[in-house]
């Protein structure tokens, strides 16, 4: 693409939900490997990608906690989803030749690194692809939190929450055909109309640091590159006229 990438370090929230294709739960190898390919079309232009990954694919602690499990095992259940859907990412992305990390909140050595801070800002530096897995660490904090403290802590310029639709809606659009599409929103709209972008706490967390959130369809191929060069479909969550 000839226009030059807005961004120079992201971070990408995909869903677990998004793995799953069009089946009932696991992991559909040609979405993944089609989001791969997006997440290396990106690198090549030049832009510093980490990634987190969901893992209500596999298991979603509200759910299980719903389900008889105490809220915190479940959302120990649930961080480790994320372990898997992150390992399967990785193989993925380094099938296409791309370096990956894979960066866990939980320590368990023997399948990823635990994350440290400085180190995941060196592979980022070095060209190499980091996936977050695990969270936070801490049950009661969803991914999309994880998310926005990962971007924090990484400087990223942008967070980009690729979803099942090309942007935020006033209504489910699926279900509401009159439901209104945002082209632009501010943090406090978002906080103030409970819209369904990412959960509060972590849209207050990127507006404490100023991190734009870019919600987007993670489905069409080739999305993620467009949104970096600022094509496309998407909704832009900012404070800035950008």
């Amino acid at each position: 693409m000839a226009s030059k990438p807005k961004y120079r370090r992201v971070l990408l929230k995909v869903s677990g939900e998004a793995l799953m294709g069009s089946q009932p739960f696991g992991i559909d190898p040609v979405v993944i490997n089609r989001i791969a390919k997006d997440i290396v079309e990106v690198r090549e232009a030049g832009v510093e990608v980490a990634l987190v990954v969901g893992g209500g694919n596999i298991f979603r602690g509200v759910s299980g906690a719903s389900a008889g499990i105490e809220r915190s095992t479940a959302d120990y259940m649930g961080m480790l989803a994320t372990v898997m859907n992150a390992l399967a990412m990785q193989a993925a992305l380094e099938t296409l030749g791309s370096p990956t990390r894979v960066l866990s909140a939980i320590p368990m050595s023997s399948v990823c690194e635990p994350y440290i801070r400085r180190r995941a800002e060196r592979h980022m530096e070095k060209g190499r692809v980091v996936i977050f897995a695990a969270g936070t660490g801490n049950p009661f904090f969803t991914t999309d939190t994880a998310a926005a403290l990962r971007a924090s802590e990484m400087n990223c310029e942008a967070l980009l929450k690729g979803t099942q639709v090309d942007g935020v809606y006033s209504a489910d659009p699926k279900i509401d055909h009159n439901a209104k599409r945002f082209d632009k929103l501010s943090y406090k709209d978002v906080l103030a109309n409970d819209l369904n972008v990412m959960d509060a706490s972590a849209v207050s967390l990127a507006r404490e640091n100023q991190i734009p959130i870019i919600v987007f369809s993670i489905h069409e191929a080739g999305g993620f590159s467009d949104v970096i060069h600022g094509h496309g479909a998407y909704t832009l969550v900012s404070d800035t006229e950008n």
